[in-house]
């Protein structure tokens, strides 16, 4: 059902697909949105690795729900910040690409959970956590991705 990497000798292992879900913390989420046009998402993640899913927060109303409930499959795009090898100008670039499907996370206790491991992959500011978590999670919908297919691969960019 998924392709194949064309370019499979620039393929990453899973574990570095992985590792760069977890470090990283912006990707793209892209959706089918209005009238089937692709619906492209920046958007902060948090990858579980007790359940190998990818989480997001966001508003309970407006097109990114509308696009998940009317289809559920999407992928994620995620790119580190790369490396330059020693007296080179171009960049090395590892980059992820998931399809899956996402799901509304309706669980508050689980959404609490998100919410924190979102929260603490950008700061370790307890008092800021608090806050957050009692001033905005009533309004926070969370959704679950599910890798169907992963695959990633290391570029150079000249």
């Amino acid at each position: 059902m998924f392709r194949a990497m064309r370019r499979f000798k620039q393929q990453i292992s899973d574990a570095e697909c992985i590792e760069i879900l977890k470090t990283e913390k912006r990707g793209v989420l892209s959706l089918i949105g209005d009238d089937g046009y692709p619906y492209g998402i920046p958007i902060s993640h948090f990858y579980d690795e007790r359940d190998g899913k990818i989480y997001f927060h966001g508003a309970k109303e407006g097109h990114k729900i509308d696009a998940i409930k009317a289809n559920p499959k999407a992928s994620f795009c995620v790119m580190d910040k790369g490396f330059r090898k020693d007296g080179e100008w171009a960049l090395n670039i590892k980059s992820v690409v998931a399809f899956g499907k996402v799901s509304l996370v309706t669980d508050s206790k689980k959404t609490e959970d998100i919410c924190t491991k979102l929260v603490q992959k950008f700061t370790d500011d307890k008092e800021y956590l608090e806050k957050e978590l009692k001033n905005a999670l009533p309004r926070v919908q969370c959704f679950e991705f599910t890798i169907e297919h992963m695959t990633g691969k290391l570029v150079n960019e000249s």
